[in-house]
C-alpha cells in the first residue's frame, strides 16, 4: 500500500523515518518537504560531475574519483549535455523494516530533460540517499543545491524476514555522497 501525507506523517513522528522533515510542500524554488502521496527530497551542496577529463572509465567493480570533479558550497551548478551528476540528500533516513521509498524524478527538473533514476530504500537501511541526475539534452542543466530534487514514494507492507539492515549491507549508515562499491 502507497502511504498518504497522514501516514508519513506518524512513521516520522514515531519511528524517525526522515530527518529533518518538513511537515508540507514549500513552494521557494522548486519545493521540497511532504506532499500528498511523497515527500521532496533535496540535495545538499556538494555534487560530482561526471568528466572524461582524466580519461577514466565508470567501472562500478573498480570506481576512483577520475571519474568526476567535485563542487562544494555552491548554490548551483551546471550538468554537461550527455553527462551526469551526483549528489546527497539533505534528509538523512531510518527506514523501518516494513516500509520501502521508490525514488522518483520532479516534473520540473524532468521537463528540463533532467533525468533522476529511480531508487530503492528498502526496509531497515539507513543513511543519506545518493541521487543521480542525468542530463539527458544537448544542453547544460542547472540543479539546486539545498532545494527540491527528487520525490520519494513510500510504500508498506508486511515485516520481511531480512531486512536492509541484517547483515553487511556495503551501503548502510551512509553520509553524504558515497561512491559506487562492489563486495
Amino acid at each position: 500500500m502507497i502511504l498518504n501525507d497522514k501516514q508519513i506523517k506518524k512513521i516520522v513522528k514515531e519511528e524517525e523515518m526522515i530527518n529533518p522533515f518538513v511537515d508540507k510542500l514549500v513552494h521557494k524554488g522548486i519545493s521540497h518537504g511532504l506532499g500528498t502521496f511523497g515527500y521532496d527530497i533535496r540535495c545538499g551542496d556538494e555534487f560530482k560531475i561526471f568528466s572524461n577529463a582524466k580519461g577514466a572509465v565508470c567501472d562500478p567493480k573498480n570506481f576512483t574519483e577520475d571519474s568526476f570533479i567535485t563542487v562544494k558550497g555552491e548554490e548551483s551548478i551546471l550538468i554537461p549535455p550527455n553527462s551526469f551528476a551526483l549528489a546527497a540528500s539533505i534528509e538523512y533516513f531510518k527506514m523501518p523494516r516494513r516500509v520501502t521509498g521508490l525514488v522518483t524524478a520532479k516534473s520540473t527538473y524532468a521537463r528540463t530533460g533532467l533525468g533522476t533514476p529511480s531508487s530503492v530504500l528498502e526496509g531497515g537501511w539507513r543513511g543519506n540517499l545518493v541521487m543521480e541526475f542525468a542530463n539527458h539534452t544537448n544542453l547544460p542543466i542547472r540543479l539546486y543545491a539545498n532545494s527540491g530534487a527528487a520525490q520519494i514514494l513510500f510504500f508498506e507492507g508486511e515485516e520481511p524476514e531480512t531486512s536492509y539492515a541484517e547483515g553487511s549491507r556495503k551501503y548502510q549508515d551512509q553520509r553524504g555522497i558515497t561512491l559506487a562499491k562492489s563486495k
